[in-house]
């Protein structure tokens, strides 16, 4: 904090010094936490750390992103945003930020994804799209199909579609005649639209509400899902460019030895990855090497039955270091290292239900129609 301050001291004294390219370029390279601060400088800052271009340059470099875990307190509109790459049990690993603008009604608040720096958000019957980092937010209107009625949602996906500069939210619905309809939410173009032509009969139920992994290196959403008329569990990925549905090999004989009661998918580091769970016996992660290749998948990681109550363990993300972090019971927070080995834990809050949690990466940057929102919320 005491060297924000002293940088924000010097760079004010010495703006008038330096070139535009230069503070730029400098600017650039800072983190979101300490650019946050650094708007105060001056309305020229302020102007140009806000400015669009900047915050999508800045994102966009080359350099690693710092990414938190966020989640939200039960019956509160409260969520914590903590750094899983220090000690859990470091104070200032986590912080605590508001959610105001959610409806103040004791609605239960869930994550349904999260791309690019921003969290998309389910609470009394709405969806938001929310920056943990600058407290940015839009309302996403309620789809054509869901204000008719008698429709269930059952597959939510949030991803970013780069050849248009535009983030994407598909959400798939069935009523009870089995009649399954998949409409995509443009943030560009503020409007949803159902896609024609897609077969998603028989895949899984209105009551099992699924939510996709995006993978950033193939701009697709992933679920886990079952196909009833089977009946089998396989993996259904949706091309964010491309917008179409195809499916993605499970690993080979998993089928066959798999308990998917207790299996989730799930995104590590850069490979899609697989948690599988069971009693008394070793969680194993399993992580797909080369997208799309079945004979790829690899088991990295068991992770002690020992030490923790293996079968509640759910697979969150890895450290820097190549730790693993999860979470057991829905209550708890643990790290474990590279041989599975528990390093340490930490309690949260006793919630019967657990409480959604989701990494995201740190950003500055803004979505279409945020001034209009703001001007919505006044």
């Amino acid at each position: 904090m005491e060297r924000d301050n002293h940088i924000i001291e010097e760079r004010g004294k010495n703006t008038e010094l330096l070139p535009q390219e230069l503070i730029i370029e400098i600017l650039l390279k800072l983190p979101v936490k300490s650019l946050s601060r650094f708007k105060c400088v001056c309305k020229s800052w302020l102007s140009l750390i806000s400015d669009p271009h900047f915050t999508t340059s800045h994102f966009e470099l080359d350099t690693p992103h710092t990414e938190r875990l966020v989640f939200f307190v039960p019956r509160t509109r409260e969520a914590r945003s903590i750094d899983f790459n220090l000690p859990l049990q470091d104070d200032s690993a986590s912080v605590a930020l508001k959610l105001e603008f959610l409806p103040p009604k004791p609605c239960d608040i869930q994550i349904r994804g999260s791309c690019r720096g921003f969290v998309l958000l389910d609470s009394c019957q709405s969806l938001w799209v929310w920056n943990p980092s600058t407290g940015a937010h839009k309302k996403v209107p309620s789809s054509p199909t869901v204000l008719m009625g008698m429709f269930f949602i059952f597959l939510y996906g949030f991803g970013y579609d780069p050849s248009t500069n535009d983030y994407i939210v598909v959400q798939a619905s069935c009523n009870l005649y089995g009649l399954i309809r998949v409409e995509i939410f443009s943030l560009k173009d503020n409007a949803w639209k159902e896609m024609e032509g897609i077969n998603l009969s028989k895949i899984n139920n209105w009551n099992d509400r699924r939510n996709g992994s995006l993978l950033n290196g193939v701009n697709a959403i992933h679920w886990l899902t079952y196909r009833y008329n089977v009946p089998e569990h396989f993996i259904l990925a949706f091309d964010l460019m491309e917008r179409n549905f195809t499916e993605v090999p499970l690993p080979i004989g998993f089928k066959e030895n798999c308990d998917f009661n207790f299996c989730d998918l799930g995104v590590l580091g850069e490979f899609l990855s697989l948690c599988v769970v069971g009693h008394h016996c070793p969680a194993e992660i399993w992580v797909m090497e080369e997208y799309r290749v079945q004979s790829s998948w690899t088991k990295i990681i068991v992770v002690s039955v020992d030490q923790v109550p293996t079968r509640y363990f759910t697979l969150i993300c890895s450290t820097k270091g190549g730790d693993i972090v999860g979470k057991l019971r829905s209550t708890t927070l643990v790290k474990c290292d590279a041989q599975g080995q528990l390093l340490e834990r930490q309690y949260y809050y006793d919630c019967p239900n657990g409480f959604p949690m989701t990494v995201y990466t740190e950003s500055l940057l803004s979505l279409p129609f945020d001034s209009e929102q703001a001007e919505n919320d006044d």
